[in-house]
Parts: C-alpha cells; structure tokens; sequence
C-alpha cells in the first residue's frame, strides 16, 4: 500500500512538472518572438480569441490558445480596449499582456482628401471613415472663421489642405478641421501676405481664385494661365463667367450644365453677377494656390477647353469664338 501511495505521489509529481514545463514553454519560451518589434491594431469589439489569433499570426506569440488560458486564469480581458499596440522583440505572453491590459496608442487611419474636393464632399469622407458625420464636420466649417490681418474668412471652405492625412479614430470633426487648416497655412507661398497685396487683392479672394483654378485646370503648367484669365477679368469689371461656380451653387453635382443653371439666382453665379464668388468653390492644392498669388503676365481674357486636359486661351472674343467653332461640338 505504502509503495502504491508513493508510486502514485510521483505520478502526480511527474505531471505537474511536466505541466509547469509546458506552461513555461507557453508562456515564457515566447521569448524567442518576435524577431522584431510589432504594431497591432486592435479594433473594437475584438474578442479575446480575436486578440489572440492576431498576435499569433503577426509571430508575436507561438499559441492563440495559451495566450488565452493565461488572460483567463488572470481575470483580464474585457480591459483591453481598441488601440495600437507595439511589442517589442522577444516578449513573453505575460510581457505581452501586460502591453495589452496597460493600454496602448489610439489607433489611427489614413485618410485621402482629393484636391478640389468641397466640404461637404470631405464630410462625407470622413463620415465613411467613421470620423463624425458629414453634417458635423459642415457645422463645424460653417461656424469656424480664420484671419489674415483684418480680413475674416466667411467659414473654412477653401481653406482645408488636401492630402493624405494619418488620423486617429477618435478624433471629431473639429479635430480634422483644425488639422486641415493648419497643413493649409504652412502650404501658403511663403510671401502670400505680399503677393495678394500685390494683386490688390485680400488673402481670402485669392484662395477663392485658387479654388476656380483648381476646379476649372487640368494641368499645372496652364493654372497661372488660368488665373491671369481671373484677374485680367476682374480688373475690367468681367463676369468671370466660370462654370464651376454654377456647380457649387447647384443642390446635386451635375456634369454638364444647361441654359437653365446659367441663368440660376445665385452670389456664385459667375455669369450673372461680376466679381469673385463669396467663398471659394473647392479647397485648392499647392499648385493652384502657386498660381492665384503668382499669376502669369498675359493678356488673356477667355479659355476654351480643347481636350486631353489643355485649354485654348485667347486674349479677343474674336479669338474665343474662333476656339470655340474649332474645338467646342
């Protein structure tokens, strides 16, 4: 009976060495991984299980299931909470749980506002990125103003830099804005207080020439062209006659439009009241915003388009109309 008990007492020992072995191979024999440092994403919602596949596949841990068993048997869990998270070489899955249950770095999101894209069409951007709704970001355009000297902006429309932005997830439509205004100042020609006094013009209107630019130019090397279009216009008093205006003015994107817009009731009618539109019309990038405070010196008052992104400048209506019979359907 005694040499039964102790035959018996080392079984039990035998197994619980070897269970501490390959406990210990679980979860400290994870050392040897990774090779280097890695960032995770954990997303919201993510299961234990989830986590666990994740780390396993990026090589950060040998097994899904031991990194589960030890959350378990420590009660943890439910406290991780969506970030990015960065491990570093050679972590134990104790190591790396306790990354996770410390918390880790908001995770963030890249972003792609498109040159000559509105407000509204960033809204809705971010709004399918899950940043605030598009509504949200509109009020927040709406009622944020900027100054340059004594001039205030009349909203940011126009004054939101377009790039590709890293974002975090949390932040509201009040952050980005604040993060596309300030991209659009350090975007400025460094002498654009000079060159809109230059132009005799208010900092606010030359933006507002850069967003015609931008919406009406197809390629860089004719948007100082484009723009000495504008502004030999406005100096002798021209309707600047710019379709891209009537689109900003109408409820739904529209293609091509007929007699009938041009004839729309609108301040950004261009066709039917003379001068620079209220706003701008788009958020310009670098390139159109080089051109408005740096415009071409031509003689150009019309521009007809004629295909393959070029347009046909001329400096008479007699010219324009020619253009216009040659290259117009």
């Amino acid at each position: 009976m005694r040499a039964a008990i102790i035959s018996a007492l080392g079984t039990i020992v035998v197994f619980a060495l070897a269970a501490g072995c390959y406990a210990w191979w679980l979860v400290e024999a994870d050392t040897a991984l990774p090779a280097q440092a890695v960032t995770l994403e954990v997303l919201q919602g993510t299961s234990v299980a989830g986590i666990g596949r994740q780390l396993e596949d990026a090589g950060v841990i040998r097994s899904a299931s031991a990194f589960g068993a030890f959350v378990r048997v420590r009660g943890g869990g439910r406290d991780i909470q969506a970030a990015d998270y960065d491990f570093a070489p050679h972590s134990s899955i104790a190591t790396v749980v306790g990354v996770l249950e410390a918390g880790g770095r908001p995770p963030t999101i890249w972003v792609t506002i498109p040159e000559g894209f509105t407000a509204s069409q960033i809204g809705a951007v971010l709004q399918r990125r899950g940043i605030g709704t598009r509504d949200e970001f509109m009020a927040v355009v709406r009622s944020t103003n900027m100054k340059f000297g004594a001039v205030t902006t009349r909203g940011l429309e126009g004054f939101l830099f377009p790039d590709t932005y890293q974002l975090r997830r949390d932040a509201t439509p009040r952050d980005v804005a604040a993060t596309l205004t300030a991209r659009f100042m350090r975007e400025l020609p460094p002498d654009y207080a000079a060159a809109a006094r230059k132009l005799g013009r208010t900092v606010p209107q030359v933006v507002t020439a850069a967003s015609l630019i931008e919406r009406e130019a197809k390629v860089d090397v004719e948007r100082p062209l484009m723009a000495s279009v504008y502004y030999n216009r406005l100096r002798r008093g021209m309707p600047l006659q710019v379709d891209a205006t009537i689109e900003y003015a109408l409820p739904t994107h529209k293609t091509a439009l007929s007699f009938a817009d041009l004839k729309i009731d609108s301040p950004y009618n261009t066709y039917l009241y003379a001068g620079l539109p209220p706003t701008p019309i788009a958020n310009p990038g670098r390139a159109s915003l080089d051109a408005a405070f740096h415009p071409a010196a031509t003689g150009y008052l019309y521009y007809v388009y004629k295909g393959k992104g070029r347009h046909q400048f001329s400096n008479t209506l007699d010219e324009q109309q020619a253009a216009e019979r040659r290259f117009l359907p």
